[in-house]
């Protein structure tokens, strides 16, 4: 009897550990940062809860209040959030988390220029691009957080085919490469890719990387995660480019180009963002008129393969992001004011529509952390 009790106990204590053990190693919520175009029903920055199981969201608080938002980053330390504020005279701010799980404003400094509509942080320094003033920096981050005053520069001058879109230069993109020596900036405005060497946060000399047939507007890239390519979503046209990355001289080889529209579509539509999966096999874009997600597959000869369009389930389809397991893809739809949820098949790249969804007024970019 006394054996029979103690072996008992020790079945007991196993269990209780083997319950703790688990229940730490599965999280099923996660959090989903959303920047918002605010003043008409959004304040700033949102937090939500993603559960990783079902896809549902949930629980959407303000945690930061700024002036539309548009894009974020957060520093590879989770600790630290940058953002912009997407105005006539742009700004960048950084932020610190709190206790409460909101954030504080640690400082903001100016843009030198107007409407700030992407941000990148790596290896302690942030880079900004200024849409309508065609130009931008690079910012180094300070012991606390935040972001220095004084910054290196680009300014970009000339226009491009299309009249109405393409008068004067609108820097839409600024991102570090993968061993962060090299900013790579689209110019949807004059049509080009250029890169800047980076030396201790400092740029140096312009060297084009990409220069687009007239009127492509270029607008987004995206790096292959183990292969040495890049691909790059046209707005004003709707295509996807794959190049090859010359090592030497940081220059683009197109490999290939698609549309990211069916053959039949004969609407207005203009891509947004670009996305490809962590094993590098699919590649996702956003059409906001089309109001789809385009899926291709990516050939092992860097070519593409369109497998798919599907709708969003909204209208104006922004950034988009994938779930940190790839098991889902998020949606932020402009103007339908929300968010909505897809299973994606990892094997074929597919998706799906949940049915699950949440409302927030004009998200526009989304982030996992």
């Amino acid at each position: 009897m006394k054996y029979s009790i103690f072996y008992l106990f020790a079945f007991l204590f196993i269990m209780s550990c083997s319950t703790k053990n688990t229940q730490s190693t599965s999280k099923t919520a996660i959090d989903l940062m959303v920047g918002t175009y605010t003043g008409d029903g959004s304040e700033g920055i949102y937090r939500l809860k993603f559960n990783t199981k079902t896809g549902e969201l949930s629980d959407p608080i303000l945690i930061a209040k700024t002036s539309n938002p548009s894009f974020l980053d957060i520093s590879s330390d989770g600790q630290y959030v940058y953002s912009v504020s997407e105005d006539e005279e742009g700004s960048i701010s950084a932020w610190s988390w709190n206790d409460r799980g909101t954030l504080d404003l640690i400082n903001e400094v100016s843009t030198y220029g107007k409407h700030p509509c992407y941000i990148d942080e790596q290896n302690g320094f942030v880079a900004v691009a200024n849409y309508s003033s065609g130009n931008g920096g690079i910012y180094t981050i300070t012991q606390n957080g935040g972001l220095s005053k004084g910054g290196s520069e680009f300014q970009h001058y000339g226009s491009s085919k299309n009249v109405e879109r393409q008068g004067e230069p609108h820097a839409h993109f600024s991102q570090f490469y993968k061993d962060g020596n090299t900013l790579y900036v689209i110019d949807l405005g004059i049509d080009q890719v250029i890169g800047y060497p980076v030396n201790n946060g400092r740029l140096g000399a312009a060297k084009t990387a990409l220069v687009a047939e007239g009127g492509d507007g270029r607008r987004h890239l995206e790096f292959h995660p183990e292969k040495n390519l890049v691909f790059i979503v046209t707005e004003l046209t709707s295509e996807v480019i794959s190049a090859s990355v010359d090592q030497e001289s940081g220059k683009f080889i197109v490999i290939d180009k698609q549309s990211a529209l069916p053959e039949d579509f004969t609407g207005e539509s203009y891509c947004a963002d670009i996305q490809v999966s962590a094993d590098g096999q699919f590649l996702y874009v956003s059409n906001r008129g089309h109001q789809s997600i385009a899926i291709f597959k990516i050939n092992e000869d860097g070519t593409l393969e369109m497998l798919a369009t599907d709708d969003v389930q909204g209208d104006w389809p922004r950034n988009f992001t994938l779930s940190p397991d790839g098991d889902f893809l998020l949606v932020a739809n402009q103007n339908s004011d929300n968010i909505t949820v897809f299973k994606r098949d990892k094997k074929t790249g597919l998706l799906e529509h949940t049915g699950n969804e949440i409302k927030l007024s004009h998200p526009v970019c989304l982030k996992f952390f």
